[in-house]
């Protein structure tokens, strides 16, 4: 699944998911380096356990952040 975030830098985020677990996700743009991190960490995990981790988290002054909108896009899947 490829879902475009909204109100982030980064424009897209490629999501494997499999029998409610993670697989991969890849962001495209945004910050490289803490994309990498968050999508190794969620490597693995279950669907709820991540949005219950990711969800909320503001960047800046924001609204939003990466973490929230990839909360979104598994909460989509979740909801499909």
């Amino acid at each position: 699944m490829v879902y475009h975030p909204k109100g982030v830098c980064s424009k897209a985020i490629d999501l494997e998911v499999e029998d409610g677990v993670i697989k991969s996700v890849e962001f495209t743009g945004g910050c490289n380096g803490n994309l990498q991190g968050i999508s190794r960490l969620v490597s693995g995990m279950k669907i709820e356990e991540a949005i219950g981790k990711l969800r909320g988290i503001k960047c800046g002054f924001k609204n939003t952040s990466c973490p929230d909108q990839l909360a979104c896009a598994l909460q989509e899947i979740l909801d499909n």
